[in-house]
């Protein structure tokens, strides 16, 4: 079947790296597991072969339906939905999924992975991404990083996340442009963090011009004078936003929430 584009579709081919996968999320029959794109259904076997709970399965491209509804007709443990992942509304899933494993396109990386931090609440705690390099080290940058970026800085503020391994661009069909990079996420705290729209606003303004400084950014955010606010936290107040710590964001945030109705 021909990979299609506006899918972002590149398909995994090396056992070893699907090894590795397995080995790493550890699939076993207290999990209920979600699973995005599954593709050919490759490591769809692989996941149902370790007897979990439940599968869930979001795939957008119908194509694939005469391959997929074969591994469902034969394993009741697995429920496929014919869905976009990032609309999907995974609140009907019941019982809910611990753990997600997904190879996510580039292209919905942040919304989707922002949106799945959502139901930490619920208990989805573990994830693991095979994700194209550039957005794995995004998600993983450092303060004083040029990567840096809102949803890393809230993944470690809810928990931590790491590059478990690297993926050469020949590991899949069609072969990418780019290499990929397997992410593990771990949540283990701050579990309604993601759900925050003033801890989401706070980053996204503070990141809108990079170049300017936090108080820049922030100048006209809910008429709160961040001069003050950064003096009190002892912060330079000339810092820009990639170079703040996670834990002086999460005490500028605790120092604003009540001031804004």
């Amino acid at each position: 079947m021909i990979a299609l584009k506006r899918f972002g579709q590149n398909f995994l081919i090396d056992v070893n790296i699907l090894g590795e996968i397995i080995s790493r999320s550890n699939p076993n029959e207290n999990d209920n597991v979600l699973e995005i794109g599954p593709g050919h259904g490759v490591l769809t076997r692989e996941i149902l072969n370790r007897n979990v709970r439940n599968l869930y399965a979001v795939e957008l491209d119908e194509r694939l339906k005469p391959e997929l509804e074969k591994f469902s007709q034969a394993n009741n443990a697995l429920k496929i939905f014919w869905a976009d992942a990032v609309k999907f509304n995974y609140s009907t899933l019941n019982p809910f999924p611990n753990k997600i494993i997904a190879n996510i396109p580039y292209n919905i990386t942040t919304p989707l992975i922002w949106e799945l931090l959502k139901f930490s609440t619920s208990g989805l705690k573990y994830h693991l991404y095979m994700l194209q390099k550039e957005s794995a080290l995004r998600l993983t940058a450092k303060p004083d990083t040029k990567e840096r970026y809102p949803l890393g800085i809230t993944i470690e503020a809810m928990g931590h996340a790491k590059i478990v391994k690297n993926v050469s661009r020949n590991c899949f069909r069609p072969v990418p442009k780019v290499d990929s990079a397997l992410v593990e996420i771990i949540v283990e705290k701050n579990f309604e963090l993601a759900n925050n729209n003033l801890w989401s606003e706070l980053l996204h303004k503070s990141f809108s011009q990079r170049r300017k400084t936090l108080v820049n950014n922030l100048k006209d955010f809910y008429g709160i004078n961040f001069h003050d606010v950064l003096n009190d936290l002892k912060i330079n107040e000339n810092i820009r936003a990639e170079d703040l710590e996670c834990e002086e964001w999460l005490k500028i945030y605790e120092k604003i929430k009540y001031d804004v109705v």
